[in-house]
């Protein structure tokens, strides 16, 4: 089965392929291919979990009146889900706060946070990378 006809059935006989080790079976290039892309799909999972977190985290910051329970378990879930990505591939850990400041800018723009019609939020996140995946950090 070749890479471009049919993807799962290509990665089932690769797989075999691998755990045979019929060498000449092997897609090499495609397999190079999957698995670097194997973690570009963790660092994007990372990034977009983090823009999520920080939506809720703005939403929670400037609407106190709405403030739910619901709320806060969005938040610890985003900082459960980036944890597990980072407990899964360590060498990720400091990834989230290489990315922090571009999961803001597109946070604040995001429609949600948008349609609240804010004041001016600040153009740079006001919270540190440790603070924002803190179980116990939740913004005044």
């Amino acid at each position: 089965m070749k890479y471009d006809e049919d993807l799962y059935q290509w990665t089932i006989e690769q797989g075999r392929a691998l755990r045979d080790r019929a060498t000449n079976a092997l897609d090499y290039d495609n397999l190079a291919e999957e698995i670097e892309s194997l973690g570009r799909s963790d660092k994007r999972e990372i990034e977009s979990r983090l823009e999520n977190l920080l939506v809720h985290l703005l939403k929670w910051r400037c609407q106190p009146e709405w403030r739910s329970p619901s709320w806060e378990a969005s938040i610890d879930e985003a900082r459960r889900r980036i944890e597990r990505i980072i407990k899964d591939s360590p060498s990720l850990r400091s990834y989230p706060g290489e990315v922090l400041s571009e999961a803001y800018r597109y946070a604040i723009r995001n429609k949600a946070i948008r349609a609240l019609e804010l004041p001016q939020l600040p153009e740079a996140c006001p919270w540190a990378i440790e603070d924002v995946l803190s179980e116990e950090f939740l913004p005044k």
